[in-house]
């Protein structure tokens, strides 16, 4: 498969983007925690995260705002997640001609993978397009409305410029999403404050470098090593 074309579903340009990033607004992770906890809360966690399970695609921005950033809040959360099925899906990824034959098993282990993470993006967005090379249309449009709106969630809280202003993920795979996404080519990468730092080549979009706060990643991580101390 040649480099990038599984984004090529879900390919915007950047200025778009960028334009609209004037509004973004932080995550209020202590609100969006009380949010996904109250039952009674139209954000109460499990029906959201059932809602997203089932490709619901009425969920709102804000409602994929508080699945996105409540999942630090699950137990099933690891900082630094890495798919059982790597390996096996890197084969296929790399590869510049997939067969039809091997279609079931790509969305096999790219769902299995997504059922350990519900925002591994990158196989959320090989598995729409699996499905729409299968020609199963109505699910490339479900998974991919999933995979927007969750990247959505992440372009809504920044704008990437300064630490201060940087998108927040909750996984590092999700900066090299961004950079594919976007067709940015990184240079270095270097931890400023609580922020991973991606230094890019120089384009003709003259964009020196994108900052992602990753705080609450370190700060879980943390408190976890101190557990097993």
């Amino acid at each position: 498969m040649k480099k990038n074309l599984a984004f090529a579903l879900f390919l915007v340009t950047f200025c778009t983007v960028n334009a609209q990033l004037s509004s973004f607004q932080k995550p209020d992770y202590e609100k969006i925690k009380k949010d996904i906890q109250d039952s009674s809360s139209l954000y109460f966690y499990p029906k959201l995260m059932t809602r997203l399970v089932a490709l619901d695609t009425t969920l709102t921005n804000e409602e994929y705002r508080h699945l996105y950033y409540g999942y630090i809040y699950q137990k099933e959360y690891q900082p630094y997640w890495k798919s059982t099925d790597e390996e096996k899906l890197l084969k296929f990824y790399r590869s510049k001609d997939i067969k039809p034959v091997y279609y079931d098993e790509i969305i096999r282990l790219a769902t299995h993978s997504i059922d350990e993470f519900p925002f591994d993006l990158r196989q959320l967005n090989f598995l729409g397009y699996t499905y729409h090379m299968k020609g199963n249309e109505d699910m490339a449009q479900k998974i991919s409305v999933r995979f927007n709106k969750t990247f959505g969630a992440i372009l809504s809280s920044g704008d990437g410029k300064t630490c201060e202003t940087g998108f927040h993920v909750i996984s590092v795979a999700h900066e090299y999403v961004f950079l594919n996404y976007f067709q940015f080519s990184m240079t270095s990468q270097s931890l400023t404050g609580n922020c991973d730092y991606l230094e890019l080549q120089k384009d003709n979009r003259d964009i020196k470098g994108i900052y992602f706060d990753i705080e609450k990643m370190l700060n879980l991580q943390s408190l976890k090593f101190k557990g097993n101390e």
